[in-house]
């Protein structure tokens, strides 16, 4: 597993890290022990970049976070989200009386004293222009209760916006072979502003394993059935946001470039760790085998020479229905 500095922290973060949304909710059952067992083969694996959120399973993913902190002696960065708890979740709700306690609960099922980096969890568009945004999170740091702070955005415009801030030293963003807006000027700012880029939906929620096809089928308790349109969140983070049967169609297409002794899921982590501002990229995982999959990509070979056929595969399928967007 290579590493990667993570903004000015002095942090050395596998530049493949665990996503942890799917052991906590909306995709589809997840046992216990797979949970478990996820986390560890992960760290086994050499991840030790962990990022969760206190809406994932109502806390159930930070809490087996926190068991896999107490097993171990080996460092772990541990990155969780805020803010989506709020009902109604808009802008106002952006303060230190109503964020402090998500951030007290979330230290509790983390079972820790300080958490490493916490982020805003897609808020709405207008709280990144707030000041008062950022001097409660200011605060929060100077309380003793969270490191450092960073913010996971929706679109680009949010995350130009969100780096103007000082403190502000990682962005969370969507970024993959199906959405790849983010490279044209947000990288190039961010790089100038040494902000560390977490990478999320890296595999177009399963569309860029290959496994799937026109006929393919979700639980009722997967967001891949019941997002589809976005009528729960941002449709975005389901499936990128592609329509599905575009995205088959450019699988197809990107399954004829695959290099010998990779796999599409191979290609496409290994497209976005091309890209040198990305500090850690953070595919999620249901089971012990899709998270030794995962890390598969960091120590295979430069995938440079078939970039520009991805890109075509982009521009020609993709482009129109997403880019404009986000």
């Amino acid at each position: 597993m290579k590493h990667r500095k993570f903004s000015d922290l002095g942090w050395n973060v596998s530049e493949i890290g665990l996503g942890c949304w799917a052991i906590g909710s909306e995709w589809g059952d997840v046992s216990d022990d797979d949970a478990r067992k996820t986390l560890q083969t992960s760290l086994d694996k050499g991840v030790n970049f962990f990022d969760t959120a206190d809406v994932y399973g109502d806390g159930r993913s930070e809490k087996f976070v926190g068991e896999l902190l107490k097993s171990t002696s080996e460092k772990i960065y541990v990155a969780t989200k805020t803010g989506r708890r709020l009902d109604p979740h808009n802008a106002e709700g952006y303060n230190i009386n109503r964020i402090e306690p998500f951030v007290d609960r979330s230290l509790l099922n983390l079972g820790l004293d300080i958490i490493d980096l916490m982020q805003l969890h897609c808020p709405p568009t207008e709280t990144y222009s707030k000041e008062e945004t950022y001097t409660m999170m200011d605060d929060l740091v100077k309380k003793g209760k969270i490191q450092y702070y960073g913010v996971s955005v929706e679109t680009v415009k949010e995350a130009l916006e969100a780096i103007k801030r000082p403190n502000v030293k990682s962005v969370q963003i969507i970024f993959n072979i199906f959405r790849q807006k983010p490279s044209e000027k947000f990288f190039i700012e961010a790089a100038k502003k040494n902000v560390a880029i977490i990478v999320r939906v890296p595999l177009a929620s399963g569309l860029l394993t290959g496994k799937m096809n026109i006929q393919s089928k979700f639980p009722n308790n997967d967001h891949r059935n019941y997002n589809i349109q976005g009528k729960a969140f941002d449709v975005g983070e389901t499936f990128a946001g592609v329509p599905y049967h575009k995205g088959i169609e450019a699988v197809e297409e990107l399954k004829k470039i695959i290099p010998e002794g990779f796999t599409l899921a191979d290609m496409s982590l290994k497209w976005i760790l091309s890209h040198p501002e990305v500090t850690v990229v953070i595919p999620g995982a249901k089971n012990s085998n899709q998270a030794q999959l995962n890390t598969k990509a960091s120590d295979k070979d430069t995938i440079e020479n078939i970039m520009g056929q991805i890109k075509e595969v982009y521009n020609n399928i993709i482009m129109p229905e997403v880019h404009h967007r986000w």
